[in-house]
Protein backbone atom coordinates (compact mmCIF):
# COMPACT_ATOMS: atom_id res chain seq x y z
CA UNK A 1 0.00 0.00 0.00
CA UNK A 2 1.34 3.63 -0.77
CA UNK A 3 1.91 5.75 2.05
CA UNK A 4 0.43 8.86 2.75
CA UNK A 5 2.82 11.57 2.00
CA UNK A 6 2.86 15.22 3.30
CA UNK A 7 1.86 16.67 0.26
CA UNK A 8 -1.10 14.43 -0.25
CA UNK A 9 -2.19 15.44 3.75
CA UNK A 10 -1.79 18.91 2.99
CA UNK A 11 -4.49 18.55 -0.37
CA UNK A 12 -6.62 16.69 2.00
CA UNK A 13 -6.59 18.94 4.52
CA UNK A 14 -7.34 21.60 1.86
CA UNK A 15 -9.84 19.19 0.36
CA UNK A 16 -11.89 19.45 4.07
CA UNK A 17 -11.54 23.29 3.91
CA UNK A 18 -14.28 23.11 1.43
CA UNK A 19 -17.44 22.19 2.91
CA UNK A 20 -19.23 25.72 3.01
CA UNK A 21 -17.96 26.03 -0.85
CA UNK A 22 -19.42 22.16 -1.98
CA UNK A 23 -22.83 23.63 -0.10
CA UNK A 24 -22.52 26.86 -2.32
CA UNK A 25 -21.66 24.77 -5.28
CA UNK A 26 -24.83 22.37 -4.75
CA UNK A 27 -27.05 25.80 -4.60
CA UNK A 28 -25.91 27.73 -7.75
CA UNK A 29 -26.27 24.19 -9.46
CA UNK A 30 -29.56 23.63 -8.38
CA UNK A 31 -31.24 26.89 -9.27
CA UNK A 32 -30.12 26.07 -12.78
CA UNK A 33 -32.84 23.87 -13.58
CA UNK A 34 -31.32 21.80 -16.48
CA UNK A 35 -34.28 19.58 -18.01
CA UNK A 36 -34.41 18.21 -21.75
CA UNK A 37 -36.92 18.81 -23.82
CA UNK A 38 -38.80 15.19 -23.14
CA UNK A 39 -39.00 16.32 -19.77
CA UNK A 40 -40.35 19.62 -20.05
CA UNK A 41 -37.53 22.05 -20.58
CA UNK A 42 -35.15 23.71 -22.84
CA UNK A 43 -31.67 22.06 -22.06
CA UNK A 44 -28.61 22.94 -19.86
CA UNK A 45 -27.60 26.19 -21.06
CA UNK A 46 -27.63 27.95 -18.06
CA UNK A 47 -25.98 25.33 -15.88
CA UNK A 48 -23.30 24.74 -18.62
CA UNK A 49 -22.71 28.30 -18.66
CA UNK A 50 -22.49 28.32 -14.67
CA UNK A 51 -20.28 25.34 -15.28
CA UNK A 52 -18.15 26.96 -17.58
CA UNK A 53 -17.13 29.57 -15.58
CA UNK A 54 -16.25 27.57 -12.56
CA UNK A 55 -14.02 25.42 -15.17
CA UNK A 56 -12.38 28.63 -16.58
CA UNK A 57 -11.43 29.88 -13.30
CA UNK A 58 -8.90 27.18 -12.94
CA UNK A 59 -6.79 27.96 -16.14
CA UNK A 60 -7.58 24.91 -18.54
CA UNK A 61 -5.38 24.25 -21.07
CA UNK A 62 -7.88 23.56 -23.31
CA UNK A 63 -11.70 24.14 -22.46
CA UNK A 64 -14.11 23.83 -25.55
CA UNK A 65 -18.57 23.86 -25.86
CA UNK A 66 -19.77 21.26 -27.88
CA UNK A 67 -23.30 21.96 -29.23
CA UNK A 68 -25.15 18.91 -30.26
CA UNK A 69 -27.74 20.40 -32.75
CA UNK A 70 -31.46 19.82 -31.39
CA UNK A 71 -33.89 21.83 -32.85
CA UNK A 72 -36.27 21.50 -30.04
CA UNK A 73 -34.18 23.14 -27.28
CA UNK A 74 -33.05 26.93 -27.14
CA UNK A 75 -31.06 28.12 -29.36
CA UNK A 76 -31.43 25.02 -31.44
CA UNK A 77 -29.01 23.15 -29.82
CA UNK A 78 -27.74 21.28 -26.17
CA UNK A 79 -24.51 21.99 -24.49
CA UNK A 80 -21.46 19.81 -23.89
CA UNK A 81 -18.17 21.16 -22.20
CA UNK A 82 -14.79 19.26 -22.10
CA UNK A 83 -12.25 20.96 -20.22
CA UNK A 84 -8.54 19.62 -19.97
CA UNK A 85 -5.41 20.33 -17.96
CA UNK A 86 -2.07 19.18 -19.22
CA UNK A 87 -0.42 18.53 -15.68
CA UNK A 88 2.65 15.89 -15.62
CA UNK A 89 3.21 13.16 -17.90
CA UNK A 90 2.99 10.46 -14.81
CA UNK A 91 1.11 7.58 -16.29
CA UNK A 92 -2.45 7.70 -18.62
CA UNK A 93 -4.19 10.75 -18.85
CA UNK A 94 -7.93 10.56 -16.51
CA UNK A 95 -11.31 11.73 -17.74
CA UNK A 96 -13.28 12.25 -14.95
CA UNK A 97 -17.12 12.84 -16.99
CA UNK A 98 -20.30 13.95 -15.22
CA UNK A 99 -23.99 15.43 -16.41
CA UNK A 100 -25.72 18.65 -16.17
CA UNK A 101 -29.19 17.76 -16.63
CA UNK A 102 -31.92 16.23 -13.94
CA UNK A 103 -35.10 14.60 -14.03
CA UNK A 104 -38.25 16.47 -13.17
CA UNK A 105 -39.38 16.69 -9.55
CA UNK A 106 -42.37 14.73 -10.19
CA UNK A 107 -45.02 14.60 -7.53
CA UNK A 108 -44.29 17.93 -5.58
CA UNK A 109 -46.67 17.07 -2.60
CA UNK A 110 -44.08 14.25 -1.59
CA UNK A 111 -41.19 17.22 -1.40
CA UNK A 112 -40.47 18.69 1.66
CA UNK A 113 -39.34 22.19 0.26
CA UNK A 114 -39.22 23.54 -3.04
CA UNK A 115 -36.87 20.62 -5.05
CA UNK A 116 -34.81 23.37 -6.96
CA UNK A 117 -34.02 25.11 -3.82
CA UNK A 118 -31.70 23.27 -1.35
CA UNK A 119 -31.88 22.66 2.46
CA UNK A 120 -29.07 21.64 4.61
CA UNK A 121 -29.72 19.45 7.47
CA UNK A 122 -26.38 18.39 9.10
CA UNK A 123 -24.04 16.80 6.20
CA UNK A 124 -27.39 16.34 4.47
CA UNK A 125 -28.18 18.42 1.26
CA UNK A 126 -31.33 18.04 0.19
CA UNK A 127 -32.94 19.09 -3.80
CA UNK A 128 -33.68 17.68 -7.15
CA UNK A 129 -30.29 17.14 -8.66
CA UNK A 130 -27.69 17.10 -5.95
CA UNK A 131 -26.51 13.80 -6.05
CA UNK A 132 -27.32 12.75 -9.61
CA UNK A 133 -25.02 14.59 -10.75
CA UNK A 134 -23.66 17.53 -8.98
CA UNK A 135 -21.91 15.27 -6.07
CA UNK A 136 -20.18 13.87 -9.18
CA UNK A 137 -19.35 17.14 -10.51
CA UNK A 138 -18.87 18.81 -7.37
CA UNK A 139 -16.33 16.10 -6.40
CA UNK A 140 -13.98 16.05 -8.99
CA UNK A 141 -13.77 19.79 -9.32
CA UNK A 142 -12.82 20.18 -6.00
CA UNK A 143 -10.05 17.74 -6.27
CA UNK A 144 -8.75 20.03 -8.44
CA UNK A 145 -9.51 22.85 -7.28
CA UNK A 146 -7.72 21.97 -3.95
CA UNK A 147 -4.11 20.65 -5.40
CA UNK A 148 -4.09 24.02 -7.90
CA UNK A 149 -5.39 26.17 -5.30
CA UNK A 150 -1.96 24.63 -3.45
CA UNK A 151 0.33 25.55 -6.52
CA UNK A 152 0.62 22.06 -7.21
CA UNK A 153 -0.32 20.24 -10.48
CA UNK A 154 -1.93 17.04 -11.24
CA UNK A 155 1.09 14.26 -12.10
CA UNK A 156 -0.83 13.56 -15.28
CA UNK A 157 -3.14 14.89 -17.87
CA UNK A 158 -6.92 15.58 -16.12
CA UNK A 159 -9.69 16.37 -18.07
CA UNK A 160 -13.13 17.01 -17.15
CA UNK A 161 -16.48 16.12 -19.06
CA UNK A 162 -19.59 17.52 -18.43
CA UNK A 163 -22.52 16.20 -20.69
CA UNK A 164 -26.03 17.09 -21.71
CA UNK A 165 -28.77 14.55 -22.23
CA UNK A 166 -27.82 11.89 -19.65
CA UNK A 167 -31.26 11.28 -18.30
CA UNK A 168 -33.03 11.12 -21.68
CA UNK A 169 -30.19 8.94 -23.83
CA UNK A 170 -27.57 10.78 -24.19
CA UNK A 171 -27.91 11.63 -28.05
CA UNK A 172 -27.35 14.76 -27.52
CA UNK A 173 -24.10 14.03 -24.81
CA UNK A 174 -21.72 11.72 -24.85
CA UNK A 175 -22.75 9.46 -27.97
CA UNK A 176 -22.91 12.85 -29.89
CA UNK A 177 -19.55 13.33 -28.19
CA UNK A 178 -17.90 10.21 -29.05
CA UNK A 179 -19.41 10.33 -32.62
CA UNK A 180 -17.82 13.94 -33.55
CA UNK A 181 -14.71 14.60 -31.41
CA UNK A 182 -13.32 10.97 -30.14
CA UNK A 183 -10.05 12.41 -30.87
CA UNK A 184 -10.17 13.41 -27.01
CA UNK A 185 -10.23 10.08 -25.62
CA UNK A 186 -7.41 7.24 -25.92
CA UNK A 187 -7.90 3.33 -24.97
CA UNK A 188 -4.90 4.13 -22.45
CA UNK A 189 -7.00 6.87 -20.19
CA UNK A 190 -8.78 6.03 -17.03
CA UNK A 191 -12.39 6.98 -17.34
CA UNK A 192 -14.57 7.38 -15.06
CA UNK A 193 -18.01 8.06 -14.73
CA UNK A 194 -19.07 9.05 -10.98
CA UNK A 195 -22.65 8.69 -11.18
CA UNK A 196 -23.40 5.66 -9.38
CA UNK A 197 -22.25 3.55 -6.41
CA UNK A 198 -23.49 2.55 -2.89
CA UNK A 199 -22.76 3.63 0.98
CA UNK A 200 -19.95 2.56 1.62
CA UNK A 201 -17.87 3.33 -2.01
CA UNK A 202 -16.91 0.15 -2.37
CA UNK A 203 -18.70 -0.36 -5.74
CA UNK A 204 -16.96 -0.11 -9.28
CA UNK A 205 -19.27 -0.70 -11.35
CA UNK A 206 -17.65 -2.22 -15.00
CA UNK A 207 -20.91 -4.16 -16.37
CA UNK A 208 -24.17 -2.83 -17.35
CA UNK A 209 -27.36 -5.00 -18.26
CA UNK A 210 -29.84 -4.27 -21.38
CA UNK A 211 -31.88 -1.74 -21.23
CA UNK A 212 -35.82 -1.85 -22.97
CA UNK A 213 -38.50 -0.01 -22.62
CA UNK A 214 -41.86 -0.63 -23.82
CA UNK A 215 -45.31 0.76 -25.13
CA UNK A 216 -48.03 -1.18 -24.76
CA UNK A 217 -51.39 0.49 -26.47
CA UNK A 218 -54.82 -1.40 -26.03
CA UNK A 219 -57.15 -0.48 -28.23
CA UNK A 220 -60.51 -1.49 -27.36
CA UNK A 221 -64.43 0.37 -27.57
CA UNK A 222 -65.40 3.36 -25.91
CA UNK A 223 -68.72 3.13 -24.29
CA UNK A 224 -71.25 3.84 -20.84
CA UNK A 225 -70.25 1.94 -18.31
CA UNK A 226 -74.09 0.81 -17.65
CA UNK A 227 -73.56 -1.10 -20.80
CA UNK A 228 -69.90 -2.97 -20.78
CA UNK A 229 -71.58 -5.92 -23.35
CA UNK A 230 -71.29 -2.69 -25.93
CA UNK A 231 -67.95 -2.10 -25.49
CA UNK A 232 -64.81 -4.02 -24.96
CA UNK A 233 -62.68 -2.60 -21.96
CA UNK A 234 -59.44 -1.37 -22.51
CA UNK A 235 -58.43 -0.82 -18.82
CA UNK A 236 -59.44 -4.71 -17.78
CA UNK A 237 -57.08 -5.89 -21.34
CA UNK A 238 -54.11 -3.18 -19.95
CA UNK A 239 -54.51 -4.76 -16.18
CA UNK A 240 -54.37 -8.57 -17.33
CA UNK A 241 -51.93 -8.00 -19.80
CA UNK A 242 -49.35 -6.67 -16.86
CA UNK A 243 -49.87 -9.37 -14.97
CA UNK A 244 -49.27 -11.90 -17.89
CA UNK A 245 -46.15 -9.96 -18.22
CA UNK A 246 -44.63 -10.99 -14.87
CA UNK A 247 -44.24 -14.65 -17.03
CA UNK A 248 -41.27 -12.46 -18.10
CA UNK A 249 -39.59 -12.46 -14.79
CA UNK A 250 -39.65 -16.75 -14.59
CA UNK A 251 -38.99 -17.43 -18.40
CA UNK A 252 -35.75 -15.32 -17.99
CA UNK A 253 -34.61 -16.25 -14.81
CA UNK A 254 -30.81 -16.28 -14.48
CA UNK A 255 -28.65 -14.89 -11.90
CA UNK A 256 -25.69 -13.77 -12.25
CA UNK A 257 -24.20 -12.43 -8.75
CA UNK A 258 -22.09 -9.63 -10.57
CA UNK A 259 -25.23 -7.73 -11.32
CA UNK A 260 -26.83 -5.94 -8.19
CA UNK A 261 -29.74 -7.00 -8.28
CA UNK A 262 -29.09 -10.48 -9.42
CA UNK A 263 -31.59 -11.18 -11.53
CA UNK A 264 -33.49 -9.45 -14.66
CA UNK A 265 -36.00 -7.22 -14.01
CA UNK A 266 -39.42 -5.95 -15.93
CA UNK A 267 -41.60 -3.59 -14.17
CA UNK A 268 -44.70 -1.89 -15.50
CA UNK A 269 -44.49 1.92 -14.63
CA UNK A 270 -46.18 5.11 -16.55
CA UNK A 271 -49.74 5.09 -17.35
CA UNK A 272 -51.13 7.82 -19.55
CA UNK A 273 -54.21 8.56 -18.95
CA UNK A 274 -58.15 7.73 -20.42
CA UNK A 275 -61.08 8.48 -19.83
CA UNK A 276 -61.86 11.49 -17.95
CA UNK A 277 -64.76 10.45 -16.12
CA UNK A 278 -66.18 7.66 -13.88
CA UNK A 279 -69.27 6.65 -16.01
CA UNK A 280 -67.24 5.53 -19.70
CA UNK A 281 -65.27 2.37 -20.29
CA UNK A 282 -62.46 3.39 -21.96
CA UNK A 283 -61.54 2.25 -25.48
CA UNK A 284 -57.85 2.95 -25.36
CA UNK A 285 -54.96 2.12 -21.97
CA UNK A 286 -51.41 2.75 -22.37
CA UNK A 287 -48.70 1.54 -20.34
CA UNK A 288 -44.51 1.28 -20.19
CA UNK A 289 -42.80 -1.58 -18.78
CA UNK A 290 -38.88 -1.10 -18.10
CA UNK A 291 -36.94 -4.06 -18.41
CA UNK A 292 -33.17 -4.29 -17.10
CA UNK A 293 -31.91 -7.26 -19.09
CA UNK A 294 -28.53 -9.55 -17.63
CA UNK A 295 -26.57 -9.53 -20.81
CA UNK A 296 -26.71 -13.38 -20.89
CA UNK A 297 -30.23 -12.64 -22.73
CA UNK A 298 -30.51 -10.89 -26.52
CA UNK A 299 -32.97 -8.27 -26.56
CA UNK A 300 -34.87 -9.26 -29.72
CA UNK A 301 -35.87 -12.60 -27.37
CA UNK A 302 -37.53 -10.31 -24.58
CA UNK A 303 -39.26 -8.11 -27.61
CA UNK A 304 -40.72 -11.37 -29.04
CA UNK A 305 -41.92 -12.89 -26.24
CA UNK A 306 -43.67 -9.26 -24.93
CA UNK A 307 -45.63 -10.03 -28.39
CA UNK A 308 -46.63 -12.92 -28.01
CA UNK A 309 -48.23 -13.15 -24.43
CA UNK A 310 -49.60 -9.64 -25.82
CA UNK A 311 -51.33 -11.25 -28.60
CA UNK A 312 -52.91 -13.70 -26.48
CA UNK A 313 -54.54 -11.42 -23.89
CA UNK A 314 -56.11 -9.55 -28.11
CA UNK A 315 -57.10 -12.71 -29.07
CA UNK A 316 -58.90 -13.51 -25.66
CA UNK A 317 -60.36 -9.98 -25.24
CA UNK A 318 -61.04 -9.29 -28.37
CA UNK A 319 -58.53 -6.47 -28.61
CA UNK A 320 -55.97 -4.56 -29.91
CA UNK A 321 -52.75 -4.34 -28.50
CA UNK A 322 -49.80 -2.89 -30.02
CA UNK A 323 -46.46 -3.22 -28.76
CA UNK A 324 -43.73 -0.50 -29.84
CA UNK A 325 -40.01 -0.27 -27.91
CA UNK A 326 -39.47 3.36 -27.73
CA UNK A 327 -35.57 3.33 -26.15
CA UNK A 328 -33.36 0.16 -26.58
CA UNK A 329 -29.67 -0.03 -25.03
CA UNK A 330 -27.72 -3.43 -25.65
CA UNK A 331 -25.57 -4.52 -23.15
CA UNK A 332 -21.71 -3.80 -24.15
CA UNK A 333 -18.72 -5.69 -23.71
CA UNK A 334 -17.91 -4.90 -20.09
CA UNK A 335 -14.81 -3.39 -18.48
CA UNK A 336 -12.45 -5.40 -17.16
CA UNK A 337 -12.12 -6.25 -13.39
CA UNK A 338 -8.30 -6.12 -14.06
CA UNK A 339 -8.79 -3.26 -16.13
CA UNK A 340 -6.38 -0.10 -15.24
CA UNK A 341 -8.36 2.03 -14.51
CA UNK A 342 -10.17 -0.48 -11.77
CA UNK A 343 -7.15 -1.39 -10.35
CA UNK A 344 -6.21 2.58 -10.50
CA UNK A 345 -9.28 3.48 -8.10
CA UNK A 346 -9.32 0.37 -6.24
CA UNK A 347 -6.05 1.80 -5.20
CA UNK A 348 -7.11 5.38 -4.27
CA UNK A 349 -10.40 4.08 -2.20
CA UNK A 350 -7.71 1.80 -0.36
CA UNK A 351 -5.69 4.86 0.50
CA UNK A 352 -8.38 7.53 1.07
CA UNK A 353 -10.33 4.97 3.23
CA UNK A 354 -8.87 1.91 3.94
CA UNK A 355 -11.77 -0.17 1.99
CA UNK A 356 -11.51 -2.54 -0.40
CA UNK A 357 -13.37 -1.84 -3.54
CA UNK A 358 -14.47 -4.91 -5.68
CA UNK A 359 -15.96 -4.40 -9.89
CA UNK A 360 -19.67 -5.29 -9.78
CA UNK A 361 -22.72 -5.01 -12.60
CA UNK A 362 -25.41 -2.69 -11.83
CA UNK A 363 -29.13 -2.73 -13.26
CA UNK A 364 -29.73 0.97 -13.65
CA UNK A 365 -27.67 2.32 -17.39
CA UNK A 366 -25.07 4.75 -17.21
CA UNK A 367 -23.12 6.79 -19.68
CA UNK A 368 -20.01 4.84 -19.50
CA UNK A 369 -21.91 2.24 -21.89
CA UNK A 370 -21.13 4.58 -24.94
CA UNK A 371 -17.49 4.60 -23.54
CA UNK A 372 -17.41 0.72 -23.59
CA UNK A 373 -18.80 0.38 -26.98
CA UNK A 374 -16.61 2.93 -28.17
CA UNK A 375 -13.62 0.54 -26.68
CA UNK A 376 -12.70 2.48 -24.38
CA UNK A 377 -12.66 1.17 -20.70
CA UNK A 378 -14.34 3.16 -18.03
CA UNK A 379 -15.80 2.76 -14.29
CA UNK A 380 -18.64 3.80 -12.82
CA UNK A 381 -18.16 4.80 -9.25
CA UNK A 382 -19.18 7.35 -6.25
CA UNK A 383 -20.16 7.09 -2.43
CA UNK A 384 -23.26 7.43 -2.58
CA UNK A 385 -26.81 7.03 -0.38
CA UNK A 386 -28.67 6.21 -3.84
CA UNK A 387 -31.48 8.46 -4.03
CA UNK A 388 -31.44 10.01 -7.38
CA UNK A 389 -34.93 10.42 -9.14
CA UNK A 390 -36.78 10.11 -5.59
CA UNK A 391 -38.67 13.06 -3.79
CA UNK A 392 -36.41 14.86 -1.32
CA UNK A 393 -33.04 13.51 -3.19
CA UNK A 394 -30.01 14.31 -1.53
CA UNK A 395 -26.70 13.87 -0.72
CA UNK A 396 -23.97 14.18 2.12
CA UNK A 397 -21.51 16.60 2.79
CA UNK A 398 -18.73 13.96 3.95
CA UNK A 399 -18.96 11.80 0.72
CA UNK A 400 -18.82 14.42 -1.71
CA UNK A 401 -15.22 15.58 0.02
CA UNK A 402 -13.99 11.79 0.29
CA UNK A 403 -15.09 10.98 -3.05
CA UNK A 404 -12.84 14.36 -3.60
CA UNK A 405 -9.56 12.84 -2.04
CA UNK A 406 -9.96 9.56 -4.02
CA UNK A 407 -10.12 12.15 -7.31
CA UNK A 408 -7.09 13.99 -5.60
CA UNK A 409 -4.75 10.40 -5.61
CA UNK A 410 -6.09 9.72 -9.33
CA UNK A 411 -5.06 13.39 -10.69
CA UNK A 412 -1.45 12.82 -8.35
CA UNK A 413 -0.47 8.89 -9.73
CA UNK A 414 -0.64 7.96 -6.04
CA UNK A 415 -3.27 4.73 -5.79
Amino acid sequence: MVERTETLERIFEQIEEFRQEVIRLQKELTLRVALGPENGGTGEHEKALYIRGLLEALSPELIEEIRAPDPRARDGYRPNLVARWEGGRSGPGIWVLSHSDVVPPGDLSLWEADPFEIRVAGDRIIGRGVEDNHHGFISSYVALKAILDLGLKPARKVGLVVVADEETGSQYGLEYLLKHHARYFDKEDLIIVPDGGNEEGTMIEVAEKSMLWIRFTITGRQCHASTPHKGRNSLFGAAKLIVALQALKEQFGLSDDLFSPPISTFEPTKVEANVPNVNTIPGRDVFYVDCRILPQYEVDLILKTSKEISAKIADELGLEINVEPIYRQDATEPTSPDAAVVKALAGAIRLVTGKEAKPMGIGGGTVAAFFRKAGLPAAVWCTMPDTPHQPNEYCLIPNILTDAKVFACLYLNVT
